[in-house]
């Protein structure tokens, strides 16, 4: 006859704490997991659903087809990397209203499609519904989400951890026995398998969220320099991105935003060599939108240890740091989690059926 060892005393309410937390969240956790596995790729799913036509980048003619975008009394803001196929650029424009509208572009100027708001395309929508529910108030709900996932994590691994000489037991689930004690051990196992990865994940994209007040805690600076007062018309888009792309040679083209008003300075954001950001990377070069001197170069390998932290949170959270690799397996620990709410909502059932007297 096998005695159970009772539960360590502090067990208990943790686990009580984790089962109700997660049935709480369990369907908002759930549609954020479908959704973040479903556009880890978005980036070339969207390219591939556009065009398949090719271009090298060609900053003269990028710059020509800018300056046919902007509508008349309007202005360009800015062109960033469209992250998907290579050599594409989403430019920005306002109009004289203060409407902003988009357009994908080849390397060429090449217009692969119209001016149109993001969400009408259904990528768009998923992305949107999995950082902010596409609203503020869902955004504040997202970040609320977030550490209380961060939380159940913990709470579900320090519920799990095994006792000293039985974790073999543990990682092995049991394949005899009542159907919840089965579910359970399979709950359990692949929670120890999972749970760290899945923990890092989610308290990244948490922290993105929150990227200025854990920007502001870790002591991370923006770069920023001194503005410059406008002398008369900006050196063009093209001369500014090549002094930028100069200043930190092998790099690639990110983003570029136009001069402020009051701030003749172009800021040309770059992916220098060794970055762990797959297309949107974390250097920037200030270029004097005067006479197209470099005023600064900030490349992300030479900041402090906060800023590079910062950097470094989208690419965990997507995966990116691990290339390719990386992003399938953040895929499949989104799976994982659908799968833990899924077998931790039936764990919870088959446990609340009333028991037969025997």
């Amino acid at each position: 006859m096998t005695v159970s060892t009772p539960a360590p005393p502090h067990r208990r309410p943790i686990l009580t704490l984790h089962r109700w937390l997660s049935l709480g969240a369990a369907v908002f956790w759930l549609l954020q997991a479908l959704t973040g596995v479903l556009i880890v790729f978005h980036w070339e799913i969207t390219d591939a659903g556009i065009s398949s036509i090719h271009r090298p980048t060609d900053l003269a003619a990028i710059e020509r087809r800018i300056d046919a975008l902007v509508p008349e009394g309007g202005k360009a803001a800015s062109i960033w990397t469209a992250a998907g196929a290579p050599d594409r650029y989403n430019v920005y424009v306002v109009d004289a209203e203060g409407t902003s509208a988009s357009t994908r572009i080849a390397g060429d100027g090449t217009v692969l499609h119209a001016p149109k708001p993001d969400e009408e395309s259904l990528m768009g929508f998923l992305v949107g519904f999995h950082h902010d529910l596409l609203g503020e108030w869902g955004g504040w709900l997202v970040s609320i989400s977030g550490v209380l996932l961060c939380t159940n994590l913990i709470l579900g691994i320090a519920a799990a951890w095994p006792k000293r000489g039985t974790w073999g037991r543990a990682l092995r689930p049991a394949t005899r026995g009542p159907a919840a004690a089965r579910l359970y051990s399979w709950h359990r196992a692949l929670g120890l398998w999972v749970g760290i990865p899945a923990l890092v994940i989610a308290a990244t994209g948490t922290m993105l969220k929150f990227e200025d007040g854990v920007g502001d805690l870790v002591g991370a600076k923006p770069v920023a320099m001194p503005t410059v007062t406008p002398t008369g018309a900006p050196i063009g888009f093209a001369a500014a991105a090549r002094a930028g792309l100069a200043a930190l040679p092998g790099s690639t083209l990110t983003q570029v935003v136009w001069p402020k008003p009051d701030d003749a300075t172009y800021r040309v954001r770059l992916r220098a060599p060794g970055e762990l950001r797959r297309a949107y990377g974390g250097s920037y070069v200030l270029v004097d939108a005067n006479n197209g001197q470099v005023r600064g170069i900030f490349p992300i390998g030479e900041a402090s240890a906060a800023n590079q932290f910062m950097s470094a949170l989208f690419a965990i959270h997507t995966g990116e740091a691990g290339g390719t690799v990386g992003r399938i397996l953040s895929i499949a620990i989104g799976l994982w989690l659908i799968t833990m709410i899924v077998a931790g909502v039936l764990l919870w059932l088959k446990r609340r059926k009333p028991r037969r007297a025997t």
